[in-house]
């Protein structure tokens, strides 16, 4: 198992996924990648967070991020599975599931479940928590969430925290408490006042460390 940190390589592999095989750096190409994990298909929280997704997956898309699900079972459950959820959502879910059955990918981004007891599959093996790496176009994470497989995501949490890394990305800028786009961001610390005066005219210093601008992104 890689001891994955922010600003590791996401480690490269090929799997079976509900939209066929994969090898995953080639199939990312220049795009962001959100890859999450689910503990196993046809489990009701699982099935609430694919529909969320799938409903605002053009959200995703339009800020060039490929969505990629992953869970402890097999290809097969997983064609299954996407017909429950989008009965029940009523969305239309295309992106891919990887079928990880042998959790060969799980292991490897650190995926499976060491705690808690009751989330096992039939035969007591770990399933998955409920995992989210941002992964940038130069296959850098730069985000890592664990959630435990009782607590379902927050969509709008997700597509927060990839503007924040999108504009801090493009731009010389970090976001405060609770940022949303459109809202003031910070300027970078590293960031010299004469740059600062040149990149952000205008800026507003609270404090020599704490300087505010109008999101650059949005100009």
């Amino acid at each position: 198992m890689v001891n994955l940190r922010l600003g590791s390589i996401a480690p490269d592999f090929k799997a079976e996924t509900s939209a066929g095989d994969i090898e995953f750096h080639k199939w990312a190409g220049d795009d962001w990648v959100m890859l999450f994990s689910h503990p196993t298909s046809t489990l009701a929280v699982c099935t609430t967070e694919l529909g969320g997704l799938a409903k605002r997956h053009e959200e995703f898309k339009q800020r060039g991020v490929k969505l990629l699900g992953l869970s402890a079972n097999d290809v097969a459950s997983h064609h299954e599975w996407i017909k429950d959820v989008d009965e029940i959502s009523g969305s239309s879910l295309s992106f891919p599931i990887i079928g990880d059955k042998e959790r060969k990918v799980a292991t490897t981004y650190d995926m499976l479940d060491a705690l808690d007891a009751s989330n096992v599959d039939a035969l007591g093996l770990p399933l998955t928590v409920r995992s989210v790496f941002i992964i940038d176009p130069k296959k850098v994470i730069r985000l890592i969430i664990s959630y435990p497989a009782s607590t379902g995501r927050n969509v709008d949490e997700l597509l927060r925290v990839i503007d924040s890394l999108q504009v801090s990305a493009k731009y010389k800028v970090a976001t405060p408490v609770d940022w949303v786009p459109g809202q003031d961001v910070i300027v970078a610390n590293s960031v010299k006042k004469e740059e600062a005066d040149q990149l952000f005219p205008g800026y507003k210093s609270v404090k020599p460390y704490l300087r505010y601008t109008a999101d650059p992104s949005k100009k």
